[in-house]
């Protein structure tokens, strides 16, 4: 397992990771979806901008997941929107590489950089239905509320 910081030539990977993200129930979106929509989009167009930041776990050439943190706006919210102050999350194992343990490594890691930051928490949203549910209330999030089928997570950093 390497771990390296992302940087802004990572952006096709962070497009990639976050169709992954949006198809985790089966293919519904396609690369145009996800660029038409900024909504979906300002997760990765403008990364790293500010304190944005992120990781992957990579074994030789193949990244085997990402996780990274954005700081949206109350008038660009994300759908995992606690507060300005608060990042969002988006993470993914990508396929073949799950089950391994590598998204909890990964997303340790990101927590632990994230408070040496000193960020106040970490948000994210999450589908009915997903099993990443699991790792992320493992890793400590809770339920703060919810936004039609899905529910918005937070974890505390202080």
């Amino acid at each position: 397992m390497k771990i390296r910081r992302l940087s802004s030539a990572d952006r096709p990977l962070l497009r990639e990771a976050t169709l992954a993200n949006m198809n985790w129930n089966g293919p519904k979106f396609t690369f145009d979806d996800v660029d038409a929509a900024p909504e979906i989009s300002h997760y990765f167009t403008n990364f790293p901008s500010g304190r944005d930041f992120g990781l992957a776990d990579q074994d030789r050439e193949t990244v085997r997941a990402v996780a990274w943190l954005v700081f949206l706006t109350e008038e660009d919210p994300g759908y995992g929107f606690v507060n300005a102050e608060t990042p969002e999350l988006s993470i993914t194992t990508f396929s073949g590489s799950r089950g391994q343990g590598i998204g909890s490594a990964l997303l340790s890691e990101l927590i632990s950089q994230a408070r040496s930051l000193h960020f106040p928490g970490i948000s994210l949203s999450v589908e009915d239905g997903n099993q990443a549910r699991h790792l992320y209330a493992r890793a400590g999030f809770t339920v703060v509320g919810r936004n039609g089928s899905s529910d918005t997570m937070l974890l505390s950093l202080r």
